[in-house]
């Protein structure tokens, strides 16, 4: 039974997390459709981003409990949920969430692996694992410290406290607050900007902007540099000077 909805927008894919019945919590079964979905669109030259999103009440509340509850540590240990949080980090086009309610624990977690995140005036983000004598397991205390510093970081991992929109705009976590009801309508329409421009070097922006919280800055300004040249030897390069040169809408062809 298939967990998401998908939804295809001129060349952005709009993903809809649809489990209403457990608050579009993360099992592993949504996390593997989720990263079968990405895949396709990754080698889908029709669709150049894509919005990830819930419902006005939940964009994701979490792990499943129940699944968890049922994993000893020897079952944990060899758990697919990195193997499956790695395969959603390599998603090589740029990836926005649309949050609307919660976006919890491995909710949150998601929000934080993709490259832009809005969301509702109702929208809370917090890792409360902590509440539970457990601590955020996919990303959440290394991706929210790169995000938000470690003042905002430390207190929200170790007290499992939920901040509010307007604190997450203030400290960056989200770039844009919008009605609940015209979130996911602005969020496409982001993703649809980002749709028009040439797809390799967006590919390679993205990665350029994700090595900078990994590498020091001498290794990132390498790569940066890497980046720019290998773009020079595209199509779309050309396109883009000429178009921009003779006062012209650019089309672009991913090569």
């Amino acid at each position: 039974m298939s967990q998401l909805i998908l939804t295809q927008y001129d060349k952005v894919l709009l993903i809809t997390l649809d489990r209403p019945e457990a608050r579009n919590a993360l099992d592993n079964a949504t996390l593997q459709q989720l990263a079968e979905a990405l895949e396709a669109t990754a080698n889908d030259a029709a669709i150049t981003a894509c919005v990830i999103t819930g419902n006005t009440r939940f964009f994701a509340a979490g792990a499943d409990l129940r699944e968890m509850a049922e994993k000893d540590l020897p079952a944990t240990f060899n758990d697919l949920r990195p193997q499956l949080w790695a395969r959603l980090n390599a998603f090589p086009k740029p990836l926005v969430a649309a949050v609307n309610g919660y976006a919890l624990g491995a909710g949150c977690e998601l929000v934080l692996l993709c490259d832009l995140a809005v969301a509702g005036e109702n929208a809370q983000f917090g890792l409360p694992e902590i509440k539970l004598g457990i601590m955020p397991g996919a990303g959440g205390t290394q991706r929210l410290i790169r995000s938000v510093g470690k003042a905002l970081a430390s207190r929200m991992v170790l007290s499992g406290e939920s901040i509010t929109a307007q604190a997450a705009l203030q400290a960056g976590l989200i770039s844009d607050i919008y009605p609940v009801e015209l979130c996911v309508d602005y969020a496409l329409a982001l993703a649809k900007t980002l749709s028009c421009h040439a797809p390799l070097a967006l590919q390679a922006a993205k990665q350029s902007l994700r090595q900078a919280q990994e590498v020091p800055l001498q290794a990132g300004l390498i790569q940066e540099r890497q980046l720019f040249t290998l773009l020079a030897a595209t199509a779309d390069r050309e396109e883009g000077i000429a178009a921009f040169l003779e006062k012209r809408p650019a089309s672009y062809r991913g090569c």
